[in-house]
């Protein structure tokens, strides 16, 4: 039987963040077809439960198949830690047999464990992702001895969504924020939070060169490109015609101008409904 090549990658996150990975993405797979969906609307995730967190993501998983999606890689470390596993394990399998999901959890955990030396972590993210202790969980299965330090960060976010990137705000916050981190004498800072990629080169220059910083957009790319190789049931299915579409859950400027900050591109976005 012909099997139908016309399947999209989609990429999920709460906002504006996931573009940055994305960019990663396209930059390392260019032929593929990808539907980017960002719940601008109800940003951010972070302080949301993990009920609203849950539900808020199953309702995106059913927009991105219902645009032809054949795999969907959750970009919001939130949706990660807080909703993916029940996603992956109960509502995919009965409602979506052929679909795949996958997460940026658990790839920045293996390249973390794999960098350091000491054996001392540290994560910088969201409220929610720090309290679902998802992290501490993944690395202590590739390693239990490592120690891990995490803080949680909960107004980087808004100040970058602000525009406040190049602020002095921001670079107070981020001090303040490091600060306990480096104390613990780590060797090695999982940034998790999508959005945090755009301060990288801040952090770096409060860190030092005795921390190894671990970004999402590389190795996430990196990530999909062996999935894709070692299933190639499902690389068969997705089309290569170079086609990139925008969604967002609230057009407005911001979208535009921030999003393509992010992206690196001029985009042009198109409004999803996702309470339907």
């Amino acid at each position: 039987m012909e099997i139908l090549r016309d399947k999209n990658i989609g990429i999920f996150d709460s906002g504006f963040g996931g573009l940055n990975i994305m960019r990663g993405i396209v930059r390392a797979l260019p032929e593929y077809d990808f539907v980017y969906l960002g719940d601008t609307a109800r940003t951010p995730y972070g302080t949301r439960s993990q009920e609203t967190i849950y539900e808020f993501t199953r309702q995106a998983v059913d927009f991105l198949f219902s645009k032809n999606c054949a795999l969907i890689i959750f970009a919001c470390n939130t949706a990660s830690s807080d909703a993916l596993r029940l996603i992956q394990q109960k509502y995919i399998p009965k409602r979506y047999p052929d679909g795949k999901a996958l997460g940026v959890l658990i790839p920045i955990a293996e390249v973390a464990v794999s960098k350091t030396s000491n054996k001392r972590i540290g994560v910088v993210a969201t409220e929610s992702t720090v309290s679902s202790g998802a992290f501490i969980r993944e690395i202590s299965k590739l390693d239990p001895e490592i120690q891990v330090f995490q803080n949680a960060c909960p107004l980087l976010v808004p100040l970058i969504e602000s525009g406040e990137i190049d602020s002095e705000v921001t670079e107070m916050m981020l001090r303040k924020y490091l600060a306990s981190l480096l104390k613990q004498d780590i060797d090695t800072l999982i940034l998790g939070c999508t959005h945090y990629g755009l301060l990288e080169n801040k952090i770096k220059k409060i860190t030092g060169e005795s921390v190894t910083v671990i970004s999402e957009p590389g190795i996430v790319a990196e990530k999909l490109a062996d999935y894709l190789e070692r299933h190639p049931e499902v690389e068969e299915r997705l089309s290569k015609k170079n086609k990139r579409t925008f969604y967002s859950t609230d057009l407005t400027k911001k979208f535009e101008i921030l999003g393509s900050k992010f992206f690196g591109k001029k985009l042009e976005v198109e409004k999803a409904n996702l309470e339907q």
